[in-house]
C-alpha cells in the first residue's frame, strides 16, 4: 500500500507535511484538498484559522496565522508569523531513570597513554593568530608526502583562523578563543600538536598555555615565528620536530574501548521540512542508544533550540540544569537586542525553500536531535565535556563555529543531518552526514553518509533507522572513513566563535 502524500505528525496539528510534490486540488486528508501547489516538505493548513490563531507542527506552536486562512492553504513564510506566547519550563518534569544495556557495546580505538580513548590518529597544528596561518600551512605541506610511510597516521591538521589579534587581551573572547584552541590542542585525536604563534599578537603563546594548563612537552612544542626567526627556520624547526615523531605517533593499534568512551556532537545544517521528521528524530534515536550503552552526546546551536528550549528543561536532571539552558536563551535574546539582530534571523534562504517558515518550527525539529533520555549538563562554548549521557553546549547555529566548539569540549565522532546537501568535514573528529530525504541521498550519494528518507517514505521506521545510525557511529569510531574524510575534506572547517568587535 503506498504512503499517503502527507505526513501527519500529530493528532492536534492544524497543518501536514507534504510527503512530495503535490498539484492544486489535490485531496491532502479527508475533504480537504489542496488550494495551490505545495512543494515536498512544505506545510498545508488542514482546518481553517483565524488571524493571530497558532499554527501547530509536532503539537507545538510554530507561529500565528498572519491572516484568516482556509483549510488547504499552503502555509509558509507569507501566511504564517512570529509571536510571543508562554513556554511551560516543568523542570524536571520528563526525567526518567536511564535503562542501561549490558553487556555495553564496544569500539576498535586507540587507547593513550594518559587513559584517554582516541577515534583517529592525527598531528596537529594549532595557530594562535591568524598571522600565523600560512606558516602552518607550509608545515603541513612538507610533513603530509612523508605520510605514506605511516600508515597509522590520518593526516596533519593545520587549524587556522581568523582572530588572535585586535581584540581585547582578556575577557570572554578571548577565554573562549584560548579554550577553544587548548581543546583541540589537548584533544584525545592529536597524537603531537605544535602551537604556531607570530610572536606580537594579543594572543600570546605564554598567555594561552597559562591560562589553560598547557605544558610544552616531547609531543606539544609552541614555536613563535619571529622567535625563531622568521618563516623558513619555523617551518625547518617544525617539520624536524614532527617528524622525529612520526615513528612513534604512527606505533598504535587499535583495540577494544566501551563505547561509554564515545562523545557524539550533534549538528544540523541545510535544514528542511523533513529534518524534524526523518533525520533528526533517528538520529535521535541513537543517541538515545549510546546514551543507554553510557556513552555521551551533545547537542547545541542555542540560536537554533529557541521556542523549543522548554522540552529540554523537562528532560532536566535536576531544576539546575534546566535553568542553566533558559539562562543561555536569556543571553542569546540579549546578545540580539544589544547588536541589532532578531532570532527569527534563522532560519537561512536554504531552510526556508525546504519548507521550514519559522525558527519555532526549525528549533522542535532540532531538539528532535537529542532523543529522549535526560539532559544531565549545560556547558559554555568550548569548556571540557566530563558528564556521562545527553548534555547541551551553547554555541551559535552557524555549524562550523558550532561543531568547532564541540569537538573542543572532546567530541570524538559528529553526526550531521542535512536536507539540503551539507557537506562538512570536522578533523580530527569524523563527520557523518545523514540526507533528510532521499532525492538528496541519490543526488549526493559522494557526500551522504546514510539516508533517513526511508523514514518519509515508510520503508523504515524511526528506530530502524536509528540502529543502523548507531551501528555506523561505532563504525567509524573504529576507523571506518566517512564520505567527507574520504575526499580529505575537513581542514578548513575550524572556526573558533568570534563574540566581540574586531579592533
Amino acid at each position: 500500500m503506498p504512503a499517503p502524500i502527507t505526513i501527519r505528525l500529530h493528532p492536534n496539528d492544524n497543518v501536514v507535511v507534504a510527503r512530495m510534490d503535490i498539484l492544486p486540488n489535490t485531496k491532502v486528508e479527508g475533504d480537504v484538498a489542496a488550494q495551490t501547489r505545495v512543494p515536498p516538505g512544505h506545510k498545508i493548513l488542514t482546518r481553517a484559522v483565524k488571524k493571530g490563531e497558532p499554527l501547530r507542527k509536532y503539537n507545538q506552536i510554530i507561529g500565528f496565522a498572519s491572516d484568516d486562512l482556509a483549510a488547504g492553504t499552503h502555509i509558509h513564510t507569507h501566511n504564517c508569523v512570529m509571536g510571543d506566547f508562554e513556554r511551560d519550563y516543568a523542570f524536571c518534569a520528563d526525567a526518567h531513570p536511564t535503562d542501561f544495556i549490558t553487556p555495553a557495546a564496544t569500539f576498535m580505538g586507540y587507547r593513550r597513554a594518559d587513559g584517554r580513548s582516541a577515534t583517529r590518529n592525527y598531528l596537529g597544528i594549532v595557530t594562535t593568530v591568524n598571522c600565523s596561518a600560512a606558516t602552518s600551512r607550509m608545515i603541513a605541506a612538507r610533513i603530509e608526502p612523508l605520510l605514506a610511510q605511516y600508515p597509522n597516521i590520518d593526516g596533519v591538521v593545520p587549524l587556522t583562523h581568523g582572530g588572535g589579534c585586535g581584540m581585547a587581551a582578556s575577557g570572554l573572547e578571548m577565554d573562549v578563543l584560548r579554550r577553544t584552541l587548548a581543546g583541540y590542542t589537548r584533544h584525545p585525536n592529536m597524537a603531537a600538536v605544535v602551537v604556531l604563534g607570530l610572536g606580537c599578537e594579543t594572543n600570546q603563546i605564554s598567555g594561552l598555555m597559562d591560562a589553560e594548563g598547557l605544558r610544552e612537552g616531547p609531543k606539544l612544542i609552541p614555536m613563535a615565528i619571529q622567535d625563531e626567526g622568521g618563516v623558513s627556520k619555523t617551518v625547518m624547526r617544525a617539520v624536524g620536530f614532527l617528524k622525529d615523531l612520526l615513528p612513534e605517533v604512527n606505533n598504535v593499534t587499535r583495540v577494544p574501548l566501551p563505547v561509554s568512551d564515545l562523545i557524539l556532537a550533534l549538528q544540523c545544517g541545510g535544514s528542511d521540512g523533513y529534518s524534524g521528521i526523518s533525520a533528526n528524530p533517528a538520529l535521535g534515536a541513537a543517541v538515545d542508544l549510546l546514551v543507554r550503552h553510557g556513552g555521551s552526546a551533545v547537542l547545541s546551536e542555542t540560536p537554533e533550540i529557541y521556542g523549543a528550549e522548554h522540552l529540554l528543561t523537562r528532560r532536566a536532571v535536576s531544576r539546575k540544569v534546566g535553568e542553566k539552558i533558559v539562562a543561555r536563551i536569556k543571553w542569546w535574546e540579549d546578545h540580539c537586542a544589544r547588536t541589532g539582530g532578531e532570532m527569527n534571523n534563522n532560519p537561512s534562504p536554504g531552510n526556508k525553500a525546504g519548507g521550514l517558515t519559522t525558527i519555532l518550527e526549525k528549533s522542535l525539529g532540532a531538539v528532535a536531535k537529542g532523543g529522549t533520555t535526560n539532559l544531565v549538563d549545560v556547558y559554555e562554548y568550548a569548556q571540557p565535556i566530563t558528564a556521562k549521557g545527553f548534555v547541551y553546549m551553547d554555541s551559535p547555529g552557524y555549524d562550523p563555529v558550532s561543531a568547532t566548539g564541540q569537538v573542543a569540549g572532546g567530541a570524538n565522532v559528529l553526526c550531521f543531518t542535512t536536507g539540503r546537501g551539507s557537506v562538512f568535514g570536522c578533523k580530527p573528529a569524523p563527520s557523518l552526514k545523514l540526507a533528510t530525504n532521499s532525492a538528496l541521498y541519490r543526488r549526493m550519494t559522494d557526500d551522504m553518509d546514510i539516508n533517513c528518507g526511508t523514514i518519509v517514505e515508510g520503508e523504515e521506521t524511526i528506530q530502524e533507522n536509528g540502529k543502523k545510525i548507531f551501528e555506523l557511529i561505532v563504525k567509524t569510531a573504529s576507523g571506518q572513513k566517512t564520505k567527507s574524510e574520504a575526499m580529505g575534506i575537513g581542514d578548513d572547517e575550524f572556526e573558533p566563535w568570534k563574540i566581540g568587535a574586531t579592533m
